[in-house]
């Protein structure tokens, strides 16, 4: 119920049920508000489950939220905000939250303790594929995603700061007043809507006036400071290498209001202040897990914060004093307190409710929604009506963050849990409650002085003044478990109970690893943040041991649950798969012509014609614009690398296996790129247009691994070697003009005509295309005299334009990728599909290339056994022995005579194709001794498409072998 009227407010649903709920407040404040306690059910039992806390370390109340594409499960109702029209369902239940047909696995518990799938589902062994994996899948998992593809926008972002302040309780506060005021750069995160941490949740004075009132004053004035940046709904979720941290930003409205849901931040810090809090600890009780069970601070935070009574009647457990600030909390805001039971002998608390010291709770009743206890105390049993307990087990350190980077905390017993152990992250500091700190005037002190060491060691001095506060001291007595009838829960989503963790040392499994995975005690979603210390204690107290000697679980990164989306924001749709399109990509679909995914590239396959029913009849006359008179193809996919500087000449000879540095100024050369493990990465040409600046070319596929290679070579194998390089695939629109009218068609369109004897074949320099400035390069991937010329690429498209109306005009036209692979095929030059990985340069028959005179990557490697000799498969040309014969790529090859078995495969086929110049069926391949096998006929052989065909072993080059055509 409500403890006052709210001003405004908003309304959702939950499973059908209309909800009002205030701005700004938790789902589950709520629920709670109206009265509903059943929010779930468990993962393995499905028993009825409450809301338990007020935050992040919640591992009852998850639910899913929305419909559709907007569907999410397993989201924290602690920390969903309400929002008008929003759509909440309970999940993990059929039918319906109430009546759960699967709550019938509680019924058979008894047979299904921890581990009992390791021993049932062993025998039969033919059972595990066909009856035991289709019913646990069916049966594993909380909530469910839609099916349907997320249409959800999110956002990356990265912030640098000298001083990053994580959490912003009363500790973070103070760390980030003290860095900014000594004019540090700084950033303050924290995961929750407001800043303040338990000074929202407390009733208690700081400075003299209310802590919230603080609260307001010391974020005014860290607002005011240029230099701080407050980060809300920001959970800081991994510490990293140098000073690196992630954080999860949720953003304000998100879905609704058409922002990105969430945003991924990588924040660099100089340095870190962890101020990140503490979390309450359950006691494992007979039955504690009834809806209404919840954590004393979470009790607090709904009353205090949101002004909402978790019951009408509240009972208090615990064995500290922190305790009984619920029951004084309770009582100040009107809320019936039903008793206070403290497990110590001692305990002293003023107000008007009964005590219990020395006693115990034992047991619960109540299905959906707590109803009672029964407490034990020295004069017996007692029970005690009450529809909500709040319950303390003491406070837990969060350190996980302090855990990211392999280390381990350090047991205090003095507060009886873990603190973080110093200098376990690089740069990162611990100061409040998450050091061990638990009264407020310790965590503002604390954040000072730590805040104050932090800057000095950035070279700035800092005042250190801390308000007054609260000073209490933190005293607890250790209960962990308290015995009687009944399971005793510690992991509540798990369903994993005290004897859970008994049987598991009982069966050997005593590492607190082999317990975590042997009961699936803390994982999924509480994470260990509530229930770790409780199961080591009873792990300890089974297995003899003192809880340091048992040790903490690991604690990795993500703090929280972070969705895949928002790490890897900007990656769905066209951000996962980019469309790249080349500038004549709207002229050629103007002409009809398919396009085909090359890399990220899109290209023309063909250019179909009227009257033509197939693809082969247009490639076939493309090939013979080529061979015949004049083609023009788009080939500004190829990678373009801009290589300049004193040593860029020496680079390139370090790169390639072949010498650049004697290329002469206007020429262009053929190299070879081989990586560390002597195999050919790469194949290209480079052009020098100066003395100090080169333009090397790639192929397309290997456009982005050669420009990491060359940065890679400079940065850590070369850095001697003063060259830059810089990727200008881009900025160029290049065109391959070939045929036997190429240097006809291209002074149609220069400024100043070129002759054989000024552009002989490999040369290269500047023109002047319709007084725009451009580059030609005398090259030839298709056998034919031809040119490629560029223009940047703003030009492109009206020039591909004009370059294929005049091909036209003098009886050629635009080819594609298929008349492309055709022409290539038949003079033998290599792709991707040759060079895949595993040839190497004697492979492809290109050993001569490998310069004796210098040195270069792959060098050594290559000329190691086994990667030369005629053991090698070698690139070989394949002739079909039949003219209507296709061949297929990836068929193998085989002796005649041998049987199509593995074991006797000599070879494969790479590339196919059907030769209207040679008027038959060719392919490339690789053959065991191939290049000594010319003239040999051998079977291929394509198990998949169930082609067996006979094939004439030959010379790679099918077509013009002097070159003859390439250079006249």
């Amino acid at each position: 119920m409500r403890l006052a009227t709210p001003e405004k407010t908003v309304t959702f649903t939950f499973d059908g049920q209309r909800i009002k709920g205030v701005p700004g407040e938790p789902v589950s404040a709520a629920l709670l508000a109206a009265g509903i306690k059943l929010v779930a059910r468990s993962f393995k039992y499905h028993r009825p489950r409450g809301i338990m806390s007020a935050g992040s370390e919640e591992q009852n109340a998850l639910v899913t939220v929305g419909r559709g594409t907007a569907q999410e499960p397993n989201v924290r109702a602690t920390t969903l905000e309400v929002s008008e029209g929003l759509e909440v369902f309970s999940q993990n239940a059929w039918p319906s939250l109430k009546h759960d047909v699967m709550a019938v696995n509680d019924l058979v518990s008894p047979f299904l303790a921890a581990g009992f799938y390791y021993k049932t589902f062993m025998w039969p062994r033919s059972f595990w594929e066909k009856l035991y994996e289709p019913i646990i899948r069916r049966a594993a998992g909380l909530g469910a995603l839609s099916g349907e593809s997320n249409q959800d926008t999110y956002e990356k972002a990265f912030a640098f700061c000298d001083v990053l302040v994580i959490g912003a309780g009363p500790a973070g506060l103070m760390a980030a007043l003290t860095a900014g005021r000594a004019g540090a750069d700084v950033v303050l995160a924290d995961e929750d809507t407001a800043m303040g941490g338990r000074l929202l949740r407390e009733r208690e004075d700081v400075d003299g006036k209310p802590a919230a009132d603080w609260v307001v004053e010391a974020l005014a004035e860290l607002e005011a400071m240029p230099n701080v940046r407050l980060m809300t709904r920001t959970t800081v979720t991994g510490a990293y290498d140098q000073g690196t941290y992630g954080a999860l930003g949720r953003i304000a409205g998100g879905r609704a209001a058409g922002k990105p849901l969430e945003c991924f931040w990588r924040i660099v810090a100089k340095r870190a202040v962890l101020c990140a809090g503490a979390l309450e600890r359950p006691i494992a009780f007979p039955n504690n897990d009834r809806p209404g069970v919840m954590l004393a601070s979470g009790v607090r935070a709904y009353v205090n914060r949101w002004g909402v009574a978790p019951g009408k009647a509240v009972a208090v457990f615990g064995n500290n004093d922190d305790a009984h600030r619920t029951a004084r909390d309770l009582a100040a805001a009107g809320v019936k307190v039903a008793a206070v039971i403290d497990s110590r002998d001692d305990a002293k608390v003023e107000g008007d409710f009964p005590l219990y010291t020395g006693a115990e709770v034992i047991a619960t009743k109540g299905r959906h929604a707590l109803e009672s206890i029964t407490i034990k105390t020295g004069n017996g049993t007692r029970v005690i009506r009450c529809d909500c307990l709040a319950v303390s087990g003491g406070w837990n350190p969060t350190v996980h963050l302090t855990c990211h980077m392999n280390g381990r905390p350090t047991w205090d017993v003095g507060i009886a849990s873990f603190v973080p152990t110093p200098e376990s992250i690089p740069g990162m500091v611990t100061a409040g409650a998450c050091n061990g700190a638990f009264s407020t005037a310790a965590c503002l002190n604390e954040g000072a002085e730590v805040a104050a060491g932090v800057v000095a060691d950035l070279g700035l001095a800092a005042e250190i003044k801390t308000p007054s506060a609260d000073d209490a001291a933190y005293a607890i007595q250790p209960l962990w478990a308290v015995e009687g009838k009944g399971r005793k829960w510690i992991d509540f989503q798990n369903d994993v109970h005290v004897k859970d963790v008994r049987l598991a040392a009982q069966e050997n499994f005593r590492s607190v690893e082999h317990m975590k995975r042997y009961t699936t005690q803390g994982m999924a979603p509480d994470q260990g943040k509530s229930s770790n210390v409780v199961a080591l204690a009873v792990l300890a107290d089974a297995t003899g041991r003192g809880i340091p000697e048992t040790g903490t679980t690991t604690f990795r990164p993500p703090y929280v649950p972070v969705s895949i989306a928002v790490m890897g924001a900007g990656s769905q749709g066209k951000g996962f798969a980019p469309e790249r399109f080349t500038t004549s990509h709207s002229a050629s679909v103007d002409r009809g012509a398919p396009m085909i995914e090359a890399g990220l590239w899109y290209r023309p396959s063909y250019f179909p014609k009227e009257g033509e029913s197939h693809w082969r009849q247009s490639c076939d006359r493309e090939v013979g614009y080529v061979r015949e008179a004049v083609g023009i193809c788009d080939v500004s996919t190829l990678g373009k690398i801009d290589i300049q500087g004193p040593d860029a000449a020496a680079l390139l000879d370090f790169v390639y296996t072949n010498g650049f540095s004697t290329l002469k100024v206007g020429r262009v050369r053929y190299g070879l790129m081989l990586r560390e493990d002597g195999h050919v990465m790469d194949d290209g040409t480079t052009a020098r247009l100066g003395e100090t600046h080169f333009v090397m070319t790639t192929t397309t596929a290997a456009a982005g691994l050669v420009m990491r290679h060359l940065e890679y070579v400079l940065q850590a194998i070369r850095p001697d070697l003063d060259a830059q390089v810089i990727s200008v695939t881009e900025q160029w629109a290049q065109f391959a003009v070939a045929g036997p009218k190429s240097r006809e068609l291209l002074n149609t369109v220069l400024d100043q005509p070129i002759t054989d004897e000024d552009w002989p074949f490999m040369a290269c320099g500047a023109v002047s295309v319709g007084g725009v400035a451009g580059r030609l390069f005398r090259i030839s991937f298709s056998g034919e005299h031809a040119y490629e010329v560029a223009v940047p690429s703003r030009y492109g498209e009206s020039l591909f334009r004009q370059l294929v109306a005049q091909a036209e005009v003098m009886g050629g036209g635009p080819y594609g990728m298929e008349a492309l692979n055709v022409l290539r095929i038949e003079k033998g030059f290599i792709t991707h599909a040759e060079i895949h990985g595993r040839t190497t340069a004697f492979d492809i028959g290109m050993e001569r290339m490998v310069s004796a005179k210098k040195d270069c990557i792959g060098k050594a490697a290559a000329a190691r056994p086994g990667l030369l000799g005629e053991s090698r498969q070698q690139l070989v040309g394949l002739k079909s022995k039949g003219v209507d014969h296709a061949l297929s790529a990836g068929a193998h090859l085989f002796d005649k005579g041998a049987s199509h078995s593995r074991v006797n495969s000599k070879g494969y086929v790479t590339s196919v194709c059907y030769s209207p110049t040679i008027g038959t069926h060719l392919g490339l391949g690789f053959l065991e001794n191939g290049r000594a096998r010319h003239g040999e006929v051998i079977v291929l052989r394509d198990h998949l498409r169930n082609i067996t065909e006979e094939v004439e072993v030959c010379d790679p080059v099918f077509f013009d072998q002097d070159g003859g055509r390439a250079r006249g």
